[in-house]
């Protein structure tokens, strides 16, 4: 796990040496502590850079950026090939020879054995790299199937940039960051701007699951080319829906738990200290309970808790823990824990991020690096195996109401909406006792509240649109904001025989790789520990999509089949209970200790000067939410990230010029 970054420019070479691609890389010191390395051929342009979290091969033998054994290829790689040692004792057998044991040499020689396309294919990992080849004067850029790690790209000045992080693009002396008014309208809608946009003009996100080639002619026509797909999301679910498995629970059951033992297997190597995070839920505590049965000592495993009693799951993921016998450890995180990072996420997460989850991911890992490097975790689970609540109750809806009258299904969303979330809340705690686990929801109140604006939509587009924002207009919210296009706004799906699947495609193609995924890579690289994701190999994400959904949802209870293999290891006792996700307390901590800072943030005089939000619709939000009458957490959430990172884009950057 490392960062990566560099450019190739097309004007005339300008020496500035390697003191340029340093200061970028300096940028990504996080990304890794253990060392840095920079390599150039002034002639052509072209500058790598690397930094190194030494996970596998610890010696200088694994340091980059690295030459290919002809030479014909330099690469900067960030990342882990899990199926490295199988590849390696492949390319041995075909006359390879090794200086070292990293998984970044077997990279190069599968290149060079097998050519670029080939080799992607037959990749088993998470990565993003950049690779120069000397013998045709060429760039490829490349990133993992589901989009692990990330990587930027674009043009500034003279210079094609690129790298693991902006922050590394915005130390290179050509940079001339605008913010982008329609990328930033995306972020309010959905708590992230989604690729292949960023917060700035000109600067993309490579596509999970592609390549891009860039020659001399290209470079010099300033141009960037498209992606090529060497896997696409689209096309394993349309195989997937199209040749499911049987309806078998015991032999899917049997199946899921060989593989996913096989992958976990796979990313426990390492020769550095390992653990993994353990909320308690169904994900990670089948990733430990499979962590547990392959390793001869305990498992070190962390979670994170609150005194909220609302939001803690750290009982029951140490009960989880006990009844596994790992190696447990907790911290339980207080506002003022909450207050002293929250000035640090604008630079942790580079553009508007507003997944108020950031906090305790980042919480846990900084919790988790002070025993291990490298930690597994249980995120994807969700969409592969339809685990949130929207797959379950928006398909349902949509089956219900679609076929109704416009005039009918408004008149139902407003008698909801007369109603007070804090009033529905009280109203249905009375009730409570008298209803079923899978029908008791925190915040009842607000999530009837978002039901009543799903009721309003016409297509399946609008309805996943509409239970996904966190601001339903964000062109209204925006001044100067267009339309783009996006995923998760088109209404151009693969064939599904249900609305929950359709769902579970968009969000394997855009919240899972630009909110979950960004979440956990920046929150970890940021502490300097790497997180690897099991449910995220190719492999499991192929057969999960082959799974009918009738093994998904059954009986009115989600991820039915990941359940059955946990409930192999772990009592069902110890995980059935309402789903909560890794949610914080923040409506409650906006009105509390984090008032004064957001108070600041959101002062109207603050917002118009900047030019950038309609300062009314922000106050109006702020003062229903502080007076109770609404809460408007995510929604202001989205702006205070904005408002933060704002602030943070006015400190200097250091360049080299």
């Amino acid at each position: 796990m490392c960062g990566i970054t560099g450019y190739w420019s097309a004007a005339p070479p300008r020496d500035t040496g390697p003191a340029a691609v340093e200061a970028m890389i300096g940028a990504l010191r996080h990304r890794g502590p253990d060392g840095g390395g920079v390599w150039q051929d002034t002639k052509a342009g072209i500058a790598l850079g690397h930094r190194r979290l030494a996970i596998v091969d610890l010696s200088p033998e694994g340091s980059q950026p690295m030459a290919s054994a002809s030479g014909r290829y330099v690469i900067a790689f960030n990342g882990e090939i899990y199926n490295f040692q199988d590849l390696r004792r492949e390319l041995q057998a075909s006359g390879a020879k090794f200086r070292g044991t990293s998984d970044t040499e077997v990279v190069l020689a599968s290149f060079e054995a097998w050519g670029l396309q080939r080799a992607l294919a037959r990749f088993v990992g998470m990565f993003a790299f950049a690779l120069w080849d000397r013998s045709d004067a060429a760039l490829t850029l490349a990133r993992d199937r589901l989009g692990e790690k990330p990587l930027y790209y674009g043009w500034t000045g003279d210079s094609l940039l690129f790298g693991s992080e902006l922050k590394a693009l915005r130390r290179h002396f050509c940079w001339r960051g605008e913010i982008d008014r329609d990328a930033l309208a995306l972020s309010m809608r959905f708590g992230y701007v989604p690729a292949p946009y960023s917060i700035y003009q000109g600067i993309r996100k490579l596509l999970p699951g592609t390549f891009l080639r860039l020659t001399r002619p290209v470079l010099l026509s300033r141009g960037i080319g498209s992606p090529v797909a060497y896997w696409a999301a689209s096309e394993i679910a349309e195989a997937g829906m199209t040749s499911p498995l049987p309806d078998s629970p015991t032999e899917a059951a049997a199946q899921l738990e060989s593989r996913l033992r096989e992958t976990i297997r796979h990313q426990m190597i390492a020769d550095v200290p390992l653990g993994a995070f353990l909320s308690g839920g169904v994900d990670s505590s089948t990733i430990v309970a499979l962590m547990q049965t392959l390793s001869s000592a305990p498992v070190r495993t962390f979670s994170i808790g609150f005194h909220e009693s609302d939001f803690d799951e750290a009982q029951s993921a140490r009960a989880v823990a006990r009844h596994l016998g790992t190696e447990h450890t907790e911290l339980y995180v207080t506002p003022a824990q909450m207050l002293d990072v929250i000035p640090r996420l604008p630079e942790i997460y580079d553009e508007p991020f507003s997944d108020s989850s950031q906090v305790p991911t980042f919480l846990i890992s900084q919790l988790a690096r002070h025993y291990v490097t490298v930690a597994l975790s249980g995120d994807a689970g969700d969409e592969l195996f339809a685990g949130y609540n929207r797959y379950r109750w928006g398909s349902m809806l949509w089956r219900k109401t679609n076929w109704l009258p416009a005039g009918v299904r408004h008149a139902v969303s407003r008698l909801i909406t007369r109603i007070s979330p804090n009033r529905w809340d009280q109203t249905l705690a009375f009730a409570g006792p008298l209803l079923p686990g899978s029908l008791r929801f925190r915040q009842a109140g607000e999530k009837l509240h978002k039901l009543a604006a799903a009721l309003q939509e016409t297509t399946p587009g609008g309805l996943y649109r509409s239970l996904t924002s966190y601001w339903h207009a964000p062109l209204a919210l925006v001044l100067g904001a267009k339309s783009i296009p996006t995923v998760a706004e088109s209404d151009h799906w693969p064939t599904a025989e249900d609305l929950s699947q359709r769902m579970m495609f968009l969000d394997l193609v855009s919240y899972l790789p630009d909110d979950i995924l960004v979440k956990v890579d920046r929150a970890s690289m940021a502490t300097s520990l790497e997180s690897r994701i099991p449910f995220l190999d190719h492999r499991i994400v192929e057969f999960a999509w082959r799974l009918p959904l009738s093994l998904k949802i059954r009986d009115g209870q989600t991820k039915w089949l990941l359940r059955q293999v946990l409930y192999r290891h772990v009592p069902r006792e110890l995980i059935e209970r309402p789903k909560a996700g890794f949610a914080v307390p923040v409506g409650t901590w906006l009105r509390g200790p984090l008032r004064t800072w957001a108070e600041d943030l959101l002062a109207p005089r603050r917002i118009h000067s900047e030019g950038y939000l309609d300062a009314g619709q922000v106050q109006a939000r702020w003062k229903q939410h502080l007076s109770g009458e609404r809460s408007w957490q995510d929604s202001l959430w989205a702006v205070l990230m904005f408002q933060a990172w704002l602030e943070n884009q006015r400190a200097p950057t250091s360049a080299v010029l």
